[in-house]
């Protein structure tokens, strides 16, 4: 940890730091006043079911409105419906004029039916029903207003109609998920138009967001976060980081007399600060008494000002005033007036932290905020995702942008080790996970390829003995699929019992990956399985890895030592565990003591041993043998070479029944 000049505010290591290089081309428009990414989803605007991927900030909902707009005016479409998941959000589909930027025509919306407003459900419902039987053209909703409707309609009240979800991610394969049956219901009996938008496609459970037939009927527009990021004028960096404590994360720690919340909070930076579930560990089990735990680290309340709604705070460590906005007050009325606050802020100045709990998540926007802080462990990839994405808009007020998650670390003696163990590695695989989503894109190609007259790009890597996808199936799961997919590897209860080192690299990258593929992909034949999880082990394994340049070659850093990209072969990328570095963060993180209780909680020996593992540990026995001077001892204290001891004794076991059938 990093100490500042003052003694109190902690830096956190991060686990995750990416430069970007600031080229502005993600926020250049062309001729029609579209961005990169609107550019792209534009031109996919002709498909009936759309799926966009893009992260926070690209702009989807100026280019929901391109799209729109160009299916009311030459596609025969006469309304369009855009759900969001909260009032707040609906902001951001306010009126706005397009055609002084190139665009032929403006967004409008009549006031009527921005359905984003107070008022109850009751009278919403008879607005929308009465939208759908008027001259209006647009009409802004939240997703439980659409629910509400769909009861009072049929499906074909929507035909002719585009069905806007913003923040898709929320619908669910689920048939207890009410909005995905209402998609699945519109899709299925109606000639509905679906543009389907989302910054994180991925779910915290593992329940898919469409079922596979649903899915293959959408075009899929993919936006990378990397581009994005990398083509901003004014963020050059984004940390990752994580800070664990132990005991209450707002009570004082005596060594350091103060709170964790208190070190790791920099009162210097525009700050979201999201309070712990109330059903977690780190919970005081009262959100509003929360809010005053975090308001006490702060410093002391002032005053409140009643038209604005801003908490003015005096701080505790420099004595200056801070504005802070709570938004996890449940009174509709002070609620409306902060938020009403926050959609006014025009400069830095404006405010300076906000505390949320369930708001300021998704489609918020606060183009200042320098660094989201969150308490406590989330269960959900998209969440954290999309909490880093409050702080990754571009502003001329920041360079660098920073998450920290603080997470309560494991004591060996607490009743509740094996939940703080489990919360642990996945706050971990979160960050391992932004890491590869954040990262350049690679492409590989066989080696074998007959392209070898082709130039190719500083980020296309050829590899001996790739597998390349043959049906398109496979290739898009390649090109639009790759993150969903990692998310849904880094979620899998025995991938995370692994991650601490205790598998041997070929049965993660041979067993795990391809069953988790195959889980998921069930149509998919025996052979894209295999070009899948090479490509998905490959990407995950390089981008870990760090290339250099030296001469006129190419190296790369993976697992300790470097090696020439043009001698890279898939065999090699088998024996390297794609998720080491969180081994790596444990070890670092915390001590001895508590990576005991880590691995003990963990206990290897419940995994069940197939023929397939063992066959797959072959290679790591013989690594053991040679580096050790010994076979694996079934009897040893190391989980690694017990688990490999077990193998070698299911391949013994195996040969004995084999010679004596023989």
């Amino acid at each position: 940890m990093e100490q500042d000049t003052t003694g109190a505010y902690i830096k956190p290591i991060n686990l995750v730091n990416v430069n970007y290089a600031q080229t502005g081309q993600s926020k250049s428009t062309n001729e029609l006043g579209m961005r990169e990414m609107q550019e792209k989803a534009y031109d996919a605007r002709s498909a009936q079911y759309l799926l966009l991927k893009a992260p926070p900030a690209s702009g989807k909902s100026r280019a929901l409105m391109f799209i729109a707009l160009d299916k009311l005016i030459n596609q025969g479409i006469k309304k369009v419906i855009v759900a969001v998941p909260e009032r707040s959000i609906g902001n951001s589909f306010a009126p706005n004029e397009l055609k002084k930027y190139g665009f032929y025509a403006d967004w409008e919306l009549s006031q009527q039916f921005n359905l984003c407003s107070p008022g109850s459900d009751q009278s919403k419902v008879k607005t929308f029903i009465e939208f759908l039987n008027s001259d209006s053209k647009v009409l802004i909703c939240t997703h439980a207003t659409l629910r509400f409707a769909f009861e009072k309609l049929s499906e074909a009240d929507f035909n002719n109609c585009l069905v806007a979800i913003d923040e898709f991610h929320h619908v669910s394969a689920d048939g207890d998920n009410i909005l995905g049956n209402v998609m699945r219901r519109i899709m299925t009996n109606s000639n509905a138009h679906i543009l389907a938008m989302t910054g994180s496609y991925f779910r915290g459970d593992s329940v898919p967001v469409l079922l596979p037939e649903d899915e293959e009927k959408f075009i899929k527009v993919t936006y990378n976060y990397y581009d994005q990021l990398n083509g901003y004028e004014y963020l050059k960096s984004l940390g990752i980081g994580y800070h664990f404590y132990q005991g209450r994360y707002y009570k004082v720690q005596p060594e350091r007399k103060m709170s964790a919340l208190e070190e790791v909070l920099d009162e210097n930076l525009k700050t979201i600060i999201h309070i712990p579930s109330v059903n977690s560990a780190e919970s005081s089990k009262d959100k509003f008494e929360e809010v005053n735990h975090v308001i006490d680290c702060i410093g002391e309340l002032e005053y409140q000002d009643t038209e604005t709604g801003v908490l003015y705070v005096k701080s505790k460590r420099s004595g200056r005033i801070l504005k802070i906005a709570d938004l996890v007050n449940d009174n509709q009325k002070e609620r409306d007036k902060i938020v009403a606050y926050l959609r006014g802020v025009k400069t830095s100045e404006d405010i300076d932290m906000i505390i949320a709990l369930g708001m300021a998540k998704e489609g918020f926007d606060w183009p200042f905020c320098q660094h989201a802080l969150t308490i406590g462990y989330r269960g959900s990839l998209t969440e954290i995702i999309q909490i880093i994405g409050r702080a990754t808009r571009d502003s001329n007020n920041k360079t660098h942008a920073q998450f920290t998650n603080l997470i309560a670390r494991p004591d060996a003696v607490d009743d509740d080790v094996r939940l703080a163990v489990n919360n642990m590695l996945k706050a971990i695989t979160a960050s391992l996970l932004m890491e590869q989503v954040l990262a350049p894109n690679f492409k590989f190609k066989a080696m074998e390829d007959d392209e070898d007259d082709i130039e190719l790009d500083e980020n296309t890597i050829k590899i001996r003995g790739y597998k390349k996808p043959t049906s398109q199936r496979a290739k898009d799961i390649i090109e639009t699929d790759l993150n969903d997919l990692k998310a849904r590897i880094l979620q899998d209860d025995t991938v995370l019992k692994a991650l601490p080192g205790n598998l041997e690299p070929e049965v993660i990258n041979k067993v795990l990956i391809p069953k988790i593929i195959r889980e998921i992909y069930p149509d998919l034949p025996e052979d894209d399985v295999e070009a899948v999880r090479q490509y998905v082990v490959l990407d995950s394994v390089i981008k870990n890895g760090e290339v250099e340049e030296h001469g006129s070659k190419k190296f790369i850093r993976m697992a300790g030592s470097f090696v020439n990209i043009d001698d890279i072969h898939i065999d090699l990328i088998d024996t390297i565990n794609p998720f080491q570095k969180a081994f790596e963060i444990l070890s670092k993180s915390v001590t001895t003591t508590v990576l005991k209780s880590i691995q003990d909680t963990i206990n290897i020996t419940k995994f069940e041993m197939t023929e397939e593992e063992a066959i797959a540990s072959w290679e790591g026995i013989k690594r053991w043998k040679t580096n050790t001077g010994k076979a694996p001892d079934i009897n040893s204290y190391d989980q690694k070479e017990l688990r490999l001891a077990q193998a070698l004794l299911f391949l013994q076991e195996a040969k004995r029944r084999k010679n004596q059938n023989g």
